[in-house]
């Protein structure tokens, strides 16, 4: 579980301890199978179990862990509900960005263009973390001026599943232009104030997002299926060679 990764916040605090474990989850540092407990990381970072567990329970609620009886784990979606998800997100999200066009504050838009600033040098730079951040900060930034309350909530409630698209997408560079470009298209559809553009736009949006995954997917079940035909022509080898 340990890392490398730092944050600028005060050390010890529950900020501080959030954005490592973070770090540590974008960089697929932490396995699938491990249980992070308030104990343990209260233990490494030298500070009481509160101000872990309100680091837990923020990643839990950002969609990055999931909550269990035994501790936090990596969110437990498969494949065929992520799908089901993008056609969810192909309904609700056009309507939602439409509405954010129209509601958005000059203060949003500051947030926003800030945000979209960072990810494009954070692409030019190489750094995956701080863009899967930016574009984090891009994505809450516009929900959060979606009027509709049951609407905003409905958007934030698969996030879970839009955090185990990225972590699997934002592993192959080649997908980086397309989100940055995605966003900036957004962007101008909310500065002219057309809910229409931006409709459009988080729509194909979603379908690059799609497009991204099922390539990330199929590419894991491939590198899977080969590691599995290794181990078992290796076990063949062994049973070939008998008892020595």
């Amino acid at each position: 579980m340990k890392s490398s990764t730092t944050s600028s916040a005060p050390p010890g605090t529950s900020v501080q301890i959030h954005d490592v474990l973070m770090a540590r989850i974008q960089n697929g540092e932490v396995d699938p199978q491990e249980r992070l407990v308030d104990t343990a990381v209260a233990t490494e970072f030298g500070v009481s179990r509160m101000p872990a567990r309100d680091a837990l329970m923020r990643l839990a609620h950002e969609g990055y862990l999931e909550q269990t009886t035994k501790g936090f784990v990596l969110p437990r979606i498969d494949h065929q509900e992520i799908l089901e998800i993008f056609d969810l997100r192909r309904l609700l999200e056009p309507r939602a960005a439409a509405m954010a066009a129209q509601n958005l504050s000059e203060e949003a838009f500051g947030h926003l263009e800030a945000a979209l600033k960072n990810a494009r040098q954070a692409m030019t730079d190489g750094d995956r973390e701080k863009l899967f951040r930016a574009c984090e900060i891009f994505r809450n930034g516009w929900i959060n001026a979606v009027p509709n309350v049951s609407l905003r909530k409905a958007v934030q409630r698969y996030m879970t599943q839009v955090q185990a698209v990225r972590m699997m997408t934002f592993a192959d560079p080649a997908n980086h232009p397309v989100i940055v470009d995605g966003n900036t298209g957004l962007l101008e559809a909310f500065r002219r104030r057309d809910a229409v553009a931006a409709a459009d736009r988080i729509l194909r949006f979603v379908f690059d997002g799609e497009t991204a995954y099922l390539a990330a997917h199929a590419a894991e079940e491939m590198n899977r299926s080969n590691k599995l035909r290794t181990a078992t022509a290796a076990g063949k080898d062994t049973t070939l060679m008998g008892p020595r």
